[in-house]
């Protein structure tokens, strides 16, 4: 009973957000992609202030930090318990998932890169399936077009791959 309880509040959340057929969370797309920046510049400013021994570069780090802070919470939600630092950690990973294979497609190494591409999507849609309640520990909610649970196909597929396929298909993030 309770799962249908869940089940139908993740139902009415997403008719709440979506615009047409498809879920558009373009802005709050862009913003996570923002926030990944800023979470790198704080990886940056924490190198060079441990490079140069300038401490300016952690005031810097402790400014930029609160503003990620600020935007974290424009997505999500529930930032009480331990999604916040998992969706920080998910964001921080695909961010740098995604620089490593771009420079490795950059060196012409393409089966490598596109295997990072694909776990820095991956990952990235894990974050957005923690923060629209989809994910919770370790299920996954599988919904058909009606919005009723169905079950995931057993396959060689990890999880992790599943979660990215499910979100990836209510997600869309060529919308206006």
């Amino acid at each position: 009973m309770a799962q249908n309880v869940d089940l139908q509040k993740f139902v009415d959340k997403v008719k709440a957000l979506e615009k047409g057929e498809k879920l558009d969370l373009s802005s709050g797309e862009d913003l996570s992609i923002g926030i990944m920046n800023l979470i790198s510049i704080e990886e940056h400013l924490f190198f060079s202030g441990g490079k140069t021994g300038k401490t300016k570069y952690y005031d810097l780090l402790n400014e930029v930090r609160k503003l990620r802070v600020k935007l974290l919470k424009e997505i999500i939600k529930d930032y009480g318990g331990e999604e916040w630092c998992i969706s920080k950690h998910l964001l921080a990973a695909s961010m740098r998932l995604m620089e490593v294979g771009t420079k490795e497609l950059k060196n012409n190494r393409k089966e490598k890169a596109y295997s990072l591409f694909e776990k820095s999507y991956h990952l990235y849609n894990l974050f957005w399936g923690l923060n629209l309640g989809m994910v919770k520990g370790d299920k996954l909610k599988n919904l058909d077009q009606t919005g009723k649970e169905k079950p995931i196909a057993h396959s060689e597929e990890s999880f992790l791959g599943k979660v990215s396929g499910v979100i990836g298909k209510i997600l869309d993030c060529c919308r206006e």
